[in-house]
């Protein structure tokens, strides 16, 4: 099947339009262990969230307030978010952001686990956690495109599972963090590149993403909102396809108006010069390091890293 992918066709369009869609790219045996892994893990997640904490910080109430405004979280995910602040200032010297939680780079900040009110559901780290899921970074379809956009040169940013739950209303438009923290005209390449590897079908009904062509060569972030624009494209396609997009293609969500679930794993590749949204070098398990490929070894971050200077 892959041999009849016209991958000239595909790098031109993901250059021209901002996106590209490839179907049936993973076979029924590759996407239903696929499945499994994932519904495991978030199965395994949500059993055992993340404890809360006894510490008391001075800004947790503007943290709070924070995920509550931007995103539709729950109270309790809230105290969850400010639990995982705790933690990331425990494994960082103890140190605070010097400026308040809505400026701070985007990079830095976890994102909820459970939203739309706990009916959707993501997984961090999926790599780290099902090392047996690696090979899809360098997979020979995808990672070609990344590299045709993003030159040889180019790093794993993040690698998440996504359960977008039953009647739920989809996300605003945007470009990708940290594209909307910096002042416009935005740069004229990607500075990050998305692929969506499609676990049930993407259909208008269940909230397939939604683009907007050409939109990476306008230097602009989208205006806020949720609304149809003229010329959106909805990126439909049978489970076992991947999308692709740009940072700099405006797109969001769709809502999922059926009483199913969409899940999908969310795989993002960015520049090496700039800091990757998660580290997987320190939270890879040991035994699986010396298994790896050396391109994927480069793509997860090994040999991408300042030197230490002795």
């Amino acid at each position: 099947m892959l041999k009849s992918i016209d991958m000239d066709k595909l790098k031109h369009q993901l250059a021209e339009d901002g996106y590209a869609v490839i179907e049936n790219v993973l076979d029924q045996e590759q996407l239903t262990r696929i499945r499994e892994v994932v519904a495991r893990r978030m199965a395994h997640e949500l059993a055992n969230p993340l404890p809360l904490d006894d510490e008391k910080h001075e800004d947790d109430d503007d943290i709070r307030a924070y995920y509550k405004e931007h995103y539709t979280v729950s109270d309790a995910e809230a105290e969850r978010m400010v639990a995982r602040i705790h933690q990331y200032r425990r494994d960082n010297a103890g140190a605070r952001w010097p400026m308040p939680i809505n400026k701070v780079s985007k990079n830095f900040l976890h994102l909820p686990t459970l939203f739309d009110n706990d009916k959707s559901q993501r997984v961090w780290n999926l790599l780290n956690k099902e090392p047996e899921l690696i090979p899809l970074i360098e997979h020979p379809v995808v990672l070609p495109m990344v590299q045709h956009m993003m030159g040889e040169d180019c790093n794993l940013h993040d690698f998440q599972s996504t359960s977008i739950g039953p009647q739920t209303g989809g996300g605003a438009w945007h470009v990708d963090a940290p594209l909307g923290q910096i002042a416009e005209p935005l740069p004229e390449f990607p500075l990050t590149l998305q692929n969506v590897w499609m676990l049930d079908d993407f259909t208008a009904e269940n909230g397939a993403t939604r683009v907007m062509p050409g939109s990476h060569k306008l230097r602009k972030s989208p205006p806020w909102g949720s609304d149809s624009l003229e010329g959106e494209v909805t990126l439909t396609a049978p489970a076992g396809s991947v999308a692709i997009w740009l940072s700099n293609t405006w797109h969001r969500s769709g809502s999922n108006q059926t009483d199913a679930q969409r899940r999908a794993i969310l795989c993002n590749y960015n520049v090496s010069w700039l800091r990757f949204f998660s580290d997987f070098t320190s939270t890879l398990p040991a035994e699986v390091i010396p298994t790896l490929s050396e391109r994927a070894k480069y793509l997860l971050g090994f040999g991408a890293r300042a030197p230490l200077v002795r």
